[in-house]
């Protein structure tokens, strides 16, 4: 029965992938992304911890239910653990998206492209430097950009059984790529268009 409601689920996502625009919404939304890939790794050692640092303490136990039954259902064969697989990872970036209040539509297969300025955020955080986003970004941005990535830095070396680690480094993270993407310096414009402040 858990098999069978889990391709339920699987055949919507599917459909929902093929429905959704060509360029993902967001960094996350993607095979390729990195709550996605913090999954695989949890559903491969068997560790949910590389996947709960994406999600709130409030959503940890669902998200935990979640887990135990795609782990379950893996051993029932090849295809029952594609689609627990999937059913995984989707529940995960939905809850994750859950969390900042965001809309979520399903995820992009691998390959989907993104904002350059998403790929460009990415390499920062790999090499250290903010020189990928030079030319993608307003000048005015660089400052609070690098101040963002340190934290982002310092938070890198997390033990992954230490949750509240794990979910600093999501945090700062989630943080640096919203204002690399211009989702914060958008809102602060148009707030400040309103006459109305906007705290971070």
């Amino acid at each position: 029965m858990t098999v069978l409601l889990l391709f339920v689920a699987c055949l919507v996502a599917v459909a929902i992938v093929f429905l959704r625009p060509v360029l993902a919404s967001a960094h996350c939304d993607t095979m390729d992304g990195p709550a996605v890939q913090d999954g695989k790794q949890a559903l491969e050692t068997g560790n949910p911890n590389h996947a709960l640092k994406w999600v709130g303490p409030e959503h940890e136990d669902e998200l935990r239910r979640i887990f135990s039954l795609a782990q379950a259902a893996r051993g029932q064969g090849r295809e029952a653990r594609e689609v627990a697989d999937q059913w995984f990872l989707e529940n995960l970036v939905r809850i994750h998206r859950a969390g900042e209040g965001a809309a979520y539509t399903g995820l992009q297969p691998s390959g989907t492209p993104v904002d350059d300025r998403v790929v460009a955020a990415d390499r920062c955080v790999d090499t250290g430097s903010l020189d990928p986003l030079a030319g993608l970004v307003p000048a005015e941005l660089l400052p609070e950009l690098q101040e963002r990535l340190t934290a982002v830095l310092e938070r890198k070396g997390y033990d992954v059984n230490e949750l509240e680690a794990g979910r600093a480094y999501v945090e700062a993270y989630v943080t640096f790529f919203k204002l690399a993407e211009g989702e914060e310096h958008h809102l602060h414009h148009e707030h400040a268009g309103h006459g109305h402040g906007h705290g971070h």
